[in-house]
């Protein structure tokens, strides 16, 4: 053997000699014994494996599970929650509470964190069962605790697991708390066993009473004498979201919501979709197919946690739907909101289309633009409604500070069916707003990268070779946002301002080993004919987004 690979076995021999868990050590010692006869795949997993460690940032830690450092594991989940727990107490302790959703592992890492705060001296609740993560988000300021943590890796692969940390004021965690748990994390890191079976570590185990609090909440956003006729086609995505949602709608008075059965069900495995997420290809077949065989009117999906909404809507197409954008969800959401009466702040992410900053001085409101991620979005002051264009809609800061795929279902479905109610139509308002505000193209092009390190070059090649034109379009100006101008944190990330009103902005990925592009065209429209602006708009996208996939190989 390399003397690289002797020290990462040594390294791999302690680690397997401290692992409380009987499932990783197995998977240890077979690729231990694999590296060691040669085998090149055993060799490149056990290096990658005990190369670096999870790093703990604002989205906590996401990784593949396995053993060694640099994946999820229920020695790294011991050391994150020690990590925590030493911070906490630092700052006068308290109570936490922790949820999980339904992926391999995540129930035994809740418990594993439980004990680790409960050992620690802190007050530990755990939720009942697999939740979605707006359910933690609403337990942790109802119940009034320092911190939520909740176990999940969102719409991840299935292979990956993680932990997103909040903190008391409800919001998930933004430096400088973040690098404070990190090296708290570090310290805890020394020992690879952590928890002492000498020591009692006992948690509470909440009962019904948090989620019947947080449906009751969800039915006072709609208003009572609102139309409810809407009638859903719902997919989980094979996630956690399915109980809880359709309790909310029939509770709220709504036709019981019509199930993509084969998804109904928290499965860890995900069969039925390459990517448990509703934007990627392939992932809503199922729901398009049965909305095509049934009289709905209405396509509604979670994503595995639930905090995620993505809605289809007749259209004049082969299956007769459509999937709208998140922007176009977004705009719609932030619209109805307005028009139900609140007052207040609309807030969008920097990669989201603006269209809602339109609808926010048309309304007389404020309006405020954050980096990409609900930690930003929540933090917003006076926020009565944020998006992110990746399907996350805040509709109630007041009680969840984060994105919410169920009452953000729910809002949407009170909207449509008033527009039914009216004659009208959820396409009939989108075509509205684009002639009191402008045709708002949107597109995003995303290349997933095995290697970190090619996301990085990327990044370095577009700095230092901007391009001068875009889709025919000439670049006007080009932000570096790691030297932001415009009074916004430093993030890695290019803004292109194209000629024309255009926008392209290229950044990694915050969850995943991607390297995205969101675009953006706006069109005037002139005329009773809104089709031409929206082909004009469309046919500027594909231009630009030509280039775009170029930049990224």
């Amino acid at each position: 053997m390399s003397t690289g690979l002797d020290q990462t076995t040594v390294q791999a021999q302690a680690w397997l000699a401290a692992d409380p868990d009987l499932q990783t050590r197995e998977q240890l010692a077979a690729l231990i014994a694999a590296a060691k006869q040669g085998e090149s795949d055993a060799i490149l997993e056990l290096e990658d494996a005990f190369a670096t460690r999870l790093s703990f940032g604002t989205a906590g830690i996401r990784g593949a599970l396995g053993p060694g450092p640099n994946r999820m594991n229920r020695v790294v989940v011991q050391q994150t929650a020690a990590g925590l727990a030493s911070y906490l107490q630092a700052r006068g302790g308290g109570s936490v509470v922790i949820g999980h959703d339904a992926r391999h592992r995540s129930a035994d890492f809740a418990h594993d964190i439980a004990a680790v705060l409960a050992q620690s001296g802190l007050s530990a609740m755990v939720l009942p069962r697999a939740l979605p993560t707006p359910v933690l988000a609403f337990a942790l300021r109802w119940l009034g605790c320092a911190a939520g943590v909740m176990v999940t890796a969102s719409h991840n692969p299935k292979r990956d697991n993680g932990i997103k940390v909040y903190l008391a004021d409800g919001s998930q965690i933004v430096a400088p708390a973040d690098t404070e748990i990190s090296a708290e994390i570090d310290k805890a890191a020394v020992a690879l066993h952590l928890l002492d079976e000498h020591v009692d570590a006992e948690w509470l185990t909440l009962d019904e009473q948090v989620i019947d609090a947080y449906i009751e909440t969800a039915l006072a956003l709609v208003a009572q004498s609102s139309a409810r006729s809407m009638r859903c086609v719902y997919t989980a995505m094979h996630g956690v979201g399915g109980d809880l949602l359709a309790r909310i709608f029939q509770r709220a008075g709504f036709p019981a919501v019509l199930s993509v059965p084969e998804q109904l069900l928290p499965d860890p495995d995900f069969p039925t979709v390459a990517f448990p997420n509703p934007e990627e290809p392939g992932a809503m077949d199922l729901a398009l197919a049965l909305a095509h065989a049934n009289p709905v009117d209405l396509i509604i999906a979670s994503d595995p946690d639930a905090d995620r909404c993505a809605v289809g809507i007749p259209a004049d197409t082969e299956l007769g739907w459509r999937m709208l954008s998140g922007d176009e969800v977004g705009w719609l959401l932030g619209w109805w909101v307005l028009q139900r009466g609140k007052r207040g702040t609309l807030a969008q992410s920097l990669v989201s289309g603006s269209m809602l900053e339109a609808i926010a001085q048309s309304a007389g409101v404020g309006y405020e633009q954050t980096l990409t991620g609900f930690k930003w979005i929540s933090r917003v002051p006076g926020l009565v409604f944020g998006y992110e264009e990746a399907l996350g809609y805040c509709v109630d800061p007041e009680h969840v500070r984060d994105k919410d795929g169920i009452t953000a279902a729910l809002l949407f479905a009170e909207l449509a069916a008033s527009l039914q109610a009216q004659g009208q139509t959820v396409q009939g308002l989108l075509d509205q707003l684009a002639r009191e505000h402008g045709v708002y193209a949107t597109a995003q092009i995303s290349v997933r990268l095995a290697n970190p390190a090619l996301i990085s070059k990327a990044m370095h090649e577009l700095r230092l070779h901007p391009p001068a034109s875009v889709g025919g379009f000439a670049v006007l100006h080009v932000d570096d946002l790691e030297q932001p101008s415009d009074g916004l944190p430093p993030t890695d990330g290019l803004r292109f301002i194209l000629e024309g009103g255009g926008r392209v902005i290229v950044r990694p990925s915050g969850t995943e080993p991607k390297v995205k592009c969101y675009l953006q065209v706006v069109e005037a429209v002139d005329g009773p004919d809104i089709g031409l602006a929206r082909q004009r708009a469309a046919d500027a996208l594909v231009s630009i987004s030509t280039d775009a996939r170029e930049w990224l190989g």
